[in-house]
């Protein structure tokens, strides 16, 4: 029986699962769902990668015959600033100012009188794709419709793809792979075709644009070829692509086992053709995509084995968890979703910055991440023991240290104040929600504390010290205290919980080093509104006529996170809390959430004790994910949205390794569920 820290659930033991002892066989769970495809997916590739860069493909391994995308956390590009009169430098966007508790606060909002440098500023710089690669049928036009046999594997335990079909009676066989160190994609093509001449390469290179929020499922304009440049420099075993966008350049770095040949398509066209040069029906080469001109960098065996090496060292660290699969369909789908995700996420959510919100698939918000998204990117690591990986994007916080400084002190605010839509330099882009929005600002208490609770050494607390240092102040700055009421406002429950869990652990780390707590720190703590309640539940703010109705029920349920989400404040009320989950199920509109949503309703679900409902949430008809494992855009936004998968395993990992107050899985009712080495949550 598990008992809370609030509340004994005296039927308790009926909804947790059985837990076993044995050493899961990882491998074989793993390899249960190795992608098997016959055809292209139109709008989700199947990937290699390794978190900075990902290589995504179609049918045949390569891009052949649909423009999927290769992106780095390097790739980067600015257009050329406006010409308009006034508005041909940065700092001519003033933003607008608001009265705000009764002073004027300057925001970084689009103003209508500097309309082209705000749609400059949100757009730029934008993510660029880094160039296409393809198979080249001899000069002729083939569709894919023209292939027989085809068939694609992704082995996802050694994170290589294999791809087969049959072209008028001629087999052709490509090995796809990534790079887990540098940004390169191997290849291995075999077939008869090459020794004929009628199989080769293709390398074609894109311009970047601004102009689309969403660039899904391509990016880049191919056929603006008079907008950059490229120039070709051969060498013995390969040769070295430059591309000039503007003041972006970078290279491609070729280089061939046997010997080659590339020259340029046409003068017209960045398009560049690669073939062997020996006769023989193998065509095996690496391309290095570099923002620095370098040399090649290893063979195609060589990146395999690495490959293989890295993939296998991530599925058997850290956390593991096997599901009752053999007799159970609901549990395989949810291992399914839980597999696939781990692959996508190590791919497209591991980088040196927090993913954009569809990683390194297509470019979502100009490429550009959010800053209140870092915590659905990067929390699950924690809990699953991905340490590493987590820690190659959660610097981010002392890299935006100094800029989220200059923001606060813009505004009149002490401390530091995080951004949301940021570039990797941390300048946060123009827009209303842009600079209103308040809910980030925590997220490095959660992750701080979450660390100190696996590394409790000295080493941690200096990490964190100035980073929690400067976002506590901020918060306390920016509670305004109402006369009236003498508490501090704020806003929604949540952002009341959040802020008093986010002050607490800044005052805990303090105290840890054997420092004074700053008294605003605790005043504003004790002193905090106390969250809204509305009819026993509650509610979204105070004052608020129709809490269950309309808008307020259309949004993001983050009620939810006051017991799903956060450890319980002392002010948190079990039976109020039950009552608003009661309220959320009966009225909310599901039908228009997505992403984390669902992982949220379902860590709520699973911390009071109903495995059954929490499995229900993360499965639901509204929370698609496709046959490669990508979640769903939906009408919003474009597939695949991956703070949903980042909050799938966040929920699963909490499911399987608890909390504070109880460790054991909670799952239905029945299910034999076997977890190794998960991290329990606060």
């Amino acid at each position: 029986m598990r008992i809370s820290s609030l509340h004994a659930f005296t039927s308790l033991a009926t909804l947790v699962a059985t837990e076993t002892s044995s050493e899961i066989d990882r491998e074989s769970v793993v390899r249960r769902f190795n992608l098997k495809l016959n055809q292209s997916h139109p709008y989700s590739p199947v990937q290699v990668g390794n978190g900075n860069f990902a290589f995504g493909v179609d049918i045949t391994g390569l891009q052949t015959f649909l423009p999927h995308n290769t992106l780095s956390s390097w790739g980067w590009h600015n257009s050329s600033l406006p010409t308009t009169p006034n508005q041909t430098s940065i700092s001519d966007f003033t933003g607008q100012d608001w009265w705000t508790h009764g002073r004027l606060v300057n925001y970084n909002q689009p103003n209508p009188s500097e309309k082209d440098i705000s749609q400059w500023l949100i757009a730029n710089p934008h993510r660029i794709n880094l160039g296409r690669l393809g198979l080249w049928f001899g000069g002729k036009n083939i569709s894919e419709y023209e292939l027989a046999d085809k068939s694609q594997v992704l082995d996802l335990w050694e994170g290589k793809i294999s791809s087969s079909f049959s072209l008028n009676g001629s087999g052709v066989h490509v090995k796809t792979v990534g790079s887990p160190e540098t940004d390169t994609v191997a290849v291995e093509i075999r077939s008869e075709l090459i020794q004929q001449g009628q199989l080769g390469v293709f390398l074609d290179f894109p311009y970047a644009t601004g102009k689309n929020k969403f660039d899904a499922p391509f990016v880049g304009l191919f056929n603006a070829t008079s907008n950059h440049t490229t120039s070709l420099r051969s060498k013995r075993h390969g040769a070295t692509i430059t591309h000039t966008l503007d003041a972006t350049t970078y290279y491609a770095e070729i280089e061939w086992e046997n010997q080659g040949h590339i020259t340029r398509a046409s003068n017209k066209t960045h398009k560049y053709i690669m073939t062997s040069g020996k006769g023989g029906n193998t065509l095996t080469f690496t391309v290095t995509f570099t923002p620095k001109a370098t040399k090649g960098l290893g063979t195609f065996r060589k990146v395999e084995k690495s490959a293989r090496n890295w993939w296998s060292d991530y599925w058997s660290t850290g956390a593991f968890v096997s599901l009752p699969i053999a007799a159970n369909k609901t549990a395989e789908e949810l291992q399914r979703r839980i597999v696939l995700t781990q692959y996508l996420l190590a791919v497209n959510g591991a980088g040196k910055d927090p993913p954009q919100e569809s990683g390194l698939v297509n470019n979502g918000w100009y490429g550009k991440l959010h800053l209140e998204m870092v915590f659905w990117h990067l929390a699950h690591w924690t809990v699953w023991n991905k340490w590493g990986l987590y820690d190659r994007s959660v610097g981010v916080y002392e890299r935006f240290l100094s800029s989220s400084y200059d923001r606060a002190k813009h505004q009149g605010y002490d401390g530091a104040r995080l951004g949301k839509m940021s570039d990797p330099s941390g300048r946060s882009a123009p827009g209303e929600i842009n600079s209103l929005l308040i809910w980030q600002q925590p997220h490095p208490m959660w992750f701080a504390e979450m660390e100190y609770r696996k590394f409790p050494t000295k080493k941690t607390l200096q990490k964190w010290d100035k980073i929690l240092c400067g976002v506590a102040d901020f918060m306390v700055s920016y509670a305004w205290y109402n006369d009236s009421t003498k508490v501090y406002d704020l806003g929604p429950p949540f952002e009341l919980a959040y802020w008093r869990f986010g002050l607490d652990v800044a005052s805990k780390w303090q105290a840890r080093q054997n420092k004074s707590v700053p008294s605003s720190w605790t005043t504003v703590k004790n002193n905090i509104a106390h969250f809204p309640i509305q009819e026993d539940a509650y509610i979204l703010y105070e004052g608020i006529e129709e809490p269950w109705k309309g808008e307020a029920v259309s949004d993001h349920p983050g009620l939810l996170g006051l017991y799903g989400w956060l450890p319980p404040d002392s002010r948190f009320n079990l039976t109020t809390f039950q009552n608003t989950i009661d309220k959320v199920y009966a009225n909310w509109d599901f039908a228009n959430l997505y992403g984390w949503d669902f992982p949220l309703l379902a860590m709520a679900a699973a911390r009071m004790g109903n495995g059954e409902q929490a499995v229900q949430w993360l499965l639901h008809p509204n929370n698609q994910v496709n046959e490669l494992g990508m979640p769903e855009g939906g009408t919003r936004v474009p597939t695949p949205y991956f703070p949903a998968s980042a909050g799938l395993l966040l929920a699963v990992g909490m499911m399987s390794g608890g909390w504070d107050a109880f460790a054991e899985p909670v799952f239905p009712e029945g299910w034999e569920v076997q977890v190794e080495g998960f991290q329990k949550a606060m």
